[in-house]
């Protein structure tokens, strides 16, 4: 085994392109961490759940389990104003809809909300530059071909994911980005990490702006868990949305595009579940 980083942050987004909660620990099961992505905001007219890539305002919005997670609760939504209100309020949607401009519903995780009802006559791939902020001399990602652990995962349904249960996430990639985004503000909350990871130049990859990038294809024990490193992070959109104390600022897109060609983070699955904490080494196992 060869430590590779610590285990510096733990977050959890209850509902989807929401802010979120940082834990100081967790399980780690085949959906990653218990309650992250339990609910999804769906666009009326589209019938997606990409409402966070076409309005900022949903990313200002936060929600988290005050109880705890599990059966019979739901998440608590408080908005930029202070409103609070639980997930499944009869008024939730209304009061969502009033702050991002969209006519929308609130779901868990249920059949029926992957059943897409677009009205526009727009296919996704119509909007496929605007949701992934790529100017039109940039070329966009290639998802043609997704590792298939991760067709698998998507196959079998569950929570409000994109791609992965899993976003691993480097300091030092981070410290990279503002480096090469001269005059932005880099903040994790414009990534959405799940796990953000501490290196230092003990890692395997001294001296890599991108340390997570080399993980691809490994396995790496985090406490109790071991994960499969499946792929890159293509970026979208949201990483330049302003929201909360953040600007917009497309020029974070520019330099992703300039310095990793558009991503950043790395995807992992859960191949032994068990528990993390805080502070927890990571160990690259081959």
């Amino acid at each position: 085994m060869t430590e590779i980083g610590r285990l510096a942050g733990i977050h959890r987004y209850p509902v989807k392109s929401m802010l979120g909660e940082m834990l100081a620990e967790t399980s780690l099961g085949a959906n990653g961490i218990p309650g992250d992505r339990a609910w999804g905001v769906r666009d009326e007219q589209r019938g997606d759940f990409f409402v966070g890539k076409r309005s900022a305002a949903l990313m200002g919005c936060r929600a988290s389990w005050p109880s705890g997670f599990g059966a019979g609760r739901v998440p608590t939504i408080e908005l930029p104003d202070g409103d609070r209100f639980a997930a499944d309020d009869p008024d939730a949607a209304r009061r969502v809809a009033r702050v991002v401009g969209r006519e929308v519903t609130l779901w868990p995780v249920v059949p029926a909300a992957r059943q897409a009802r677009p009205t526009d006559g727009l296919e996704l791939a119509d909007e496929m530059r605007t949701l992934m902020g790529r100017a039109e001399d940039e070329p966009l990602p290639d998802f043609s071909t997704p590792p298939p652990a991760l067709a698998e995962f998507q196959a079998r349904g569950g929570p409000f994911f994109d791609a992965s249960p899993l976003l691993l996430l480097t300091q030092r990639s981070l410290d990279s980005l503002a480096a090469a985004a001269t005059g932005s503000r880099i903040d994790a909350r414009r990534f959405r990490p799940s796990l953000l990871v501490e290196t230092d130049a003990s890692d395997a990859h001294p001296g890599s702006d991108w340390p997570e990038q080399a993980w691809i294809g490994r396995r790496i024990r985090i406490g109790e868990a071991v994960l499969a490193i499946q792929s890159t992070c293509a970026r979208c959109v949201m990483t330049t949305h302003g929201f909360a104390d953040l600007p917009k600022d497309p020029r974070v897109m520019r330099a992703l595009v300039r310095e990793t060609d558009g991503n950043l983070g790395v995807y992992a699955t859960i191949e032994t579940p068990g528990r993390i904490r805080v502070g927890d080494r990571l160990d690259r196992l081959d």
